[in-house]
């Protein structure tokens, strides 16, 4: 009866210890892994007031799933590594094991710990991450649409564009109306476009914004005599009018980017890109690395029907799959090795669980580097990890259980 109530006093005291220890090491290492996002994306931002600061709260709330199904395993293994390791160097192991109770009955609650942690990383990885990561770029592009706003107001005269004076009667978001459009050259008019409507759209790397006109209802151009436009390449004299199929390209900088105009029919033409810092313009369907488990699922077998290889979101499928079992081999293998350095130092364990977490990653960035060569298996790659881990993980927990 002694023996059974030291075993539950010592699963409670090893629970609450891995417990605590992964709440610090989740709040490091979730730290550390939000302060790369923001300092690239959220905080350049509100340094330029671009965004407000319930904006970039919103935009850290969104990024913490996506942060955290990263940050558990690696908590779980720094954890287990340290508590294990203090248990060893205290003694506490050799007096437990006095006792006749052995490790593995020591470990169990641990080890089912690491079962329901890896649970809650296939929640996060497979879909709440996916969804919000999405969201998290839509709004980031809506704040690049406000800053594209500041870029052609409404109802002005807009001239910081070098070679171009803009007016837009009226605008609704990314919506104008009634848009003039004079081109100059030495500051002397060369030409004029007059359009219905337009569109402004961030591009794909969310670094410019394009204004695409449409409606366009007249095009001229005035000759100036004895005078070459600078950076211009014309396929037409300046004498001559626009028509449906002249294609006319001058490029100018504007913002630190390159500004091109180019002129595609009467009916249709584009005036950018010009710089800013929004984010990029989502698509109806959301990149395969932004897919939840289900989407991929769906885009695989909509690729195989078409006779498509589908290997690249084969590859992201199975990275979220086998990435939720990451928390399980951690702590296998964070058992006996935490046993084995027997040290109470953090900083020890938390040299091994980096260690140990840049190699298990090592296997990830492999197999989507390979992502597009399917005759490699690139999707196989990324259980070679966990299958590694696992097996030498239970070999040397089997091994410290019989010493």
């Amino acid at each position: 009866m002694s023996s059974v109530c030291s075993l539950r006093t010592l699963h409670l005291y090893l629970t609450r210890q891995v417990l605590s220890t992964l709440l610090m090491t989740i709040t490091v290492f979730t730290f550390i892994l939000l302060l790369g996002n923001i300092l690239k994306e959220i905080m350049v931002l509100l340094v330029n007031q671009q965004a407000s600061l319930v904006v970039v709260v919103k935009a850290i709330g969104l990024l913490m799933p996506y942060v955290l199904a990263f940050a558990l395993p690696m908590g779980m293994l720094t954890a287990t590594l340290l508590v294990f390791g203090r248990f060893s160097a205290d003694q506490e192991l050799t007096a437990a094991r006095a006792g006749g109770l052995s490790l593995i009955s020591l470990a169990t609650p641990v080890l089912l710990l690491s079962v329901a942690v890896s649970g809650v990383c296939a929640l996060l990885s497979l879909e709440v991450a996916p969804k919000c990561r999405v969201l998290y770029k839509e709004l980031l592009y809506r704040v690049g649409l406000e800053q594209a706003a500041t870029l052609l107001p409404e109802d002005r005269f807009v001239r910081n564009l070098p070679g171009y004076i803009i007016y837009v009667r009226e605008r609704e978001e990314n919506q104008l109306r009634e848009i003039l459009i004079y081109e100059l050259d030495d500051n002397v008019t060369v030409g004029k476009i007059s359009a219905v409507d337009g569109t402004l759209e961030v591009d794909e790397k969310g670094e410019t914004v394009m204004l695409n006109l449409r409606k366009v209802i007249t095009e001229t151009r005035n000759v100036v005599s004895n005078r070459k436009r600078p950076n211009a390449d014309d396929e037409i004299m300046d004498t001559e009018l626009a028509a449906v199929q002249v294609k006319r390209i001058i490029r100018v900088d504007a913002l630190g980017n390159r500004v091109e105009w180019r002129v595609l029919k009467s009916e249709e033409s584009r005036l950018g890109p010009f710089s800013t810092r929004g984010a990029p313009r989502e698509a109806e369907k959301p990149r395969i690395g932004w897919m939840s488990f289900h989407q991929l699922r769906r885009e695989i077998k909509s690729l195989e029907a078409l006779g498509i290889d589908p290997t690249p979101a084969k590859v992201q499928l199975n990275r979220q799959v086998a990435f939720s079992f990451a928390s399980v081999g951690f702590t296998l293998i964070g058992i006996p090795l935490g046993i084995r350095a027997h040290r109470r130092e953090t900083s020890v364990g938390v040299a091994i669980a980096l260690v140990l977490v840049f190699l298990y990653y090592s296997f990830f960035v492999l197999g989507q580097a390979l992502e597009t060569r399917p005759d490699l298996f690139p999707h196989l790659i990324l259980w070679i990890p966990n299958l590694i881990f696992q097996l030498v993980g239970g070999f040397l927990l089997w091994r410290a259980n019989r010493s």
